[in-house]
């Protein structure tokens, strides 16, 4: 498992263009280590997980982006933040990707 964890894990663009690819490895991620419900709604998450979470989350963003949300303490809300910012991607990402 270390030698997984040691891979170079994509950082989120400030552009947003990776992000559709960047969503599925961290909820891939957060899956594998058990913490995928700290990004999910009326989670019941402990103070441990969440900052465990929020520590990656951050880790993984684009350096403008963290000190955009740098008031941000709960994963979820980042999470959020992200998906409003980013969401609209999907609209244009993804039908491009069918006609291709």
């Amino acid at each position: 498992m270390a030698k997984i964890e040691n891979q170079k894990f994509i950082v989120l663009d400030i552009s947003g263009k990776n992000y559709l690819s960047w969503v599925l490895d961290v909820k891939l991620y957060l899956s594998a280590r058990k913490l995928r419900h700290t990004i999910d709604e009326d989670n019941v998450a402990s103070n441990e997980e969440r900052a465990t979470t929020l520590i990656f989350l951050r880790h993984h963003i684009d350096d403008d982006l963290k000190y955009e949300y740098l008031t941000v303490e709960n994963p979820l809300e980042l999470w959020q933040n992200l998906n409003d910012r980013f969401e609209h991607l999907k609209a244009v990402v993804l039908p491009k990707a069918l006609n291709d």
